[in-house]
């Protein structure tokens, strides 16, 4: 089974929960989340994907943090190296956006059949909690 077929079945049949996964898959999987087990690279991921029109640029999110240029372009490298973003130079700049399928295979290896958790419930979660901090 290729990774693509595993991701095109959804969370009613998550490989976690359905039989173990193989040797590849594992390895590559496990790419990608070492990859956001820093938290600069998922604070990165979250703005690729969160900005307008689904690309940033490496100088609209740079000042976000307290790192120099160098480091945060090895940590949008890591994530690319992961297969989880990609990029393109326009003149002197980068800009980067999500790989849809990689995102894909991350949250269907976690879904559990019969989960009922959407982004509109993880949404509404995280604005209650804000509420109630």
């Amino acid at each position: 089974m290729s990774n693509q077929d595993v991701a095109e079945t959804g969370a009613c049949c998550s490989p976690l929960v359905r039989e173990p996964l193989t040797e590849d898959w594992a390895g590559d999987l496990a790419r990608m989340f070492k990859a956001l087990g820093d938290p600069v690279r998922l604070r990165l991921l979250s703005l690729v994907a969160s900005h307008e029109g689904g690309e940033a640029c490496v100088c609209d999110i740079s000042d976000t943090f307290d790192l120099s240029q160098p480091t945060i372009s090895h940590h949008l490298k890591v994530l690319r190296q992961a297969g989880i973003l990609d990029c393109e130079r326009r003149g002197t700049w980068v800009y980067y956006w999500v790989i849809p399928a990689a995102l894909q295979q991350l949250s269907a290896v976690l879904l559990v059949e019969g989960s009922t958790v959407s982004a509109a419930d993880v949404c509404s979660a995280d604005a209650s909690a804000e509420v109630t901090a």
